[in-house]
């Protein structure tokens, strides 16, 4: 006999069972996909925020003040950039390297430097041209270019 009979329920309850698991399966692929983009993202997705926070004219100079927070990232030992200064016109005037590293883990701070040669009222926007060195944990060149965003509180716009 092939009915409904006792070796009939085992194979129902064996089926059954199958397709819960089945099914217990393909519910935890949503679950665990996010968890592991988050961490993929936790290091490579931080930002580091640039702010050009303020111009001040100082002699043949325009000191510059960078604000650098990188409040969600790891520790660098170093973050090297290369700016440009254009002028009012939009013509390429000073190209400066500046070392923002080391920065701390989770930690916002303000860098200091001058573009020398160019007084602030000639600058019409500052340029975020590369990242020439980017280095602690498993940063890369490439990498923190990628995650850096940048902004202006002072009277010219920071691009990148």
């Amino acid at each position: 006999m092939t009915g409904p009979g006792r070796n009939g329920r085992r194979s129902d309850r064996a089926g059954a069972a199958r397709v819960l698991l089945a099914a217990a399966a393909i519910l935890a692929l949503p679950l665990a996909a996010p968890a592991s983009a988050q961490g993929e993202s936790g290091a490579k997705g931080a930002p580091i925020k640039l702010q050009l926070n303020r111009l001040e004219a100082t002699g043949e100079a325009c000191r510059t003040y960078l604000l650098v927070d990188n409040g969600r990232g790891p520790a660098l030992k170093s973050l090297k950039v290369d700016l440009f200064a254009f002028d009012t016109e939009g013509v390429a005037q000073k190209r400066v390297a500046v070392e923002l590293g080391p920065l701390a883990e989770k930690k916002t701070s303000v860098k200091i430097f001058d573009f020398a040669g160019i007084a602030c009222p000639k600058i019409g926007r500052v340029l975020l041209n590369d990242v020439l060195a980017c280095e602690g944990g498993e940063a890369s060149r490439e990498g923190c270019l990628e995650r850096t965003e940048t902004e202006s509180k002072a009277s010219v716009p920071f691009d990148r």
